[in-house]
């Protein structure tokens, strides 16, 4: 009798089972791994998000995406390697700005430590044995956290240097052996752009620094260097300025910034800084401000810096200002140093 296989001799409801199973397994792979998926799908995904680097990457493929949150803007600098701690402490119109980064040899630099508004030099500390005391303090905080002596940097603002008691603190300073880097209008915008601005962005963007004393406004010019102009701060309604007049000082300046420069406003300073507070999806790096027309506030600095950011806006066009939250004129100023 002819011998017949084992595969015949299997009934057929068995051999649909086994059949089944690598079509099974093949169909949920094609579903896991997306191949299966509409090419329609495909082409809203790649339309609404958008990555950059500063290696290349054009300022086009690398702006915003829109999410249910708000725009993000997707953007990674290049790490440092082998680098040392360095410290900066910004001696500020109304207190204390510090900040500590990893830099190595390349300049290439990330945050390690930042600290905002300390203003306790402005608040009833009125002699100068209080200032010295407050000053040691604040300085041994950085060297606990791995910054050495020679590491550490004071700057004064320009809008700083206009304020009384910012000469004592230097005064102080110095007694501690501490050089006291004083700094212009204009160093202090392209010091801003030094810290702020990718490489890949050169070419289509500027920088605005809207700080309580002056706003600095900067931008990379054809032939590579950086220009800059101050109008008004945020605290311009303490010498009895009105806003009107104000908004038409700062258009007139924003208007200066070459046309093919207004793709993307990279803004700093401490109204924007506050602007960035209420729309900060987690510990993003990079925030897209609303429209200046948005944001309502009680407090009487911040609508002054609201007016200076439209100002700014419609005298450029640009709708996409970003906010950093690691960088600051000051660690520009480390950038600088050789």
């Amino acid at each position: 009798m002819e011998q017949r296989s084992t595969w015949s001799r299997l009934r057929w409801p068995i051999k649909a089972f086994i059949i089944a199973i690598p079509i099974f397994l093949v169909g949920y792979w094609g579903y896991k791994s997306g191949v299966f998926n509409s090419h329609d799908d495909v082409k809203t995904e790649a339309t609404t998000t958008t990555t950059g680097s500063d290696e290349g990457a054009k300022p086009s493929e690398a702006k915003t995406k829109t999410t249910a949150s708000g725009r993000t803007f997707n953007y990674e600098p290049e790490k440092p390697v082998n680098g040392e701690l360095k410290g900066v402490v910004e001696v500020g119109a109304s207190g204390f700005n510090s900040f500590i980064i990893n830099m190595d040899a390349e300049k290439r630099w990330e945050i390690v430590s930042k600290d905002f508004g300390q203003s306790f030099a402005y608040e009833g500390m009125a002699t100068t044995e209080d200032i010295r005391a407050g000053l040691k303090k604040y300085i041994g905080d950085m060297f606990d956290k791995g910054v050495r002596s020679k590491n550490v940097h004071f700057v004064i603002s320009s809008g700083a240097q206009k304020e009384p008691k910012t000469q004592v603190i230097a005064s102080e300073l110095k007694k501690m052996g501490y050089v006291v880097n004083l700094v212009t209008p204009d160093q202090e915008g392209k010091l801003a752009l030094k810290s702020v601005l990718p490489a890949a962005y050169r070419d289509n963007s500027f920088v605005t620094d809207i700080g309580s004393g002056n706003t600095k406004i900067s931008w990379v010019d054809a032939s590579g260097s950086v220009q800059a102009v101050e109008t008004p701060g945020a605290k311009y309604y303490e010498k009895g300025l009105k806003d009107d007049a104000i908004y038409n000082e700062v258009k007139t300046a924003a208007a200066k910034v070459p046309s093919g420069k207004r793709e993307v406003c990279f803004i700093l300073g401490g109204v924007p800084f506050e602007l960035a507070k209420e729309i900060r999806n987690g510990e993003e790096r990079y925030t897209v401000l609303n429209g200046p027309d948005t944001y309502k506030s009680d407090k009487i600095k911040t609508k002054s810096g609201v007016n200076i950011y439209k100002a700014i806006m419609d005298a450029t066009n640009c709708d996409t200002f970003v906010f950093d939250w690691d960088a600051n004129f000051t660690i520009g100023f480390l950038l600088s140093l050789k």
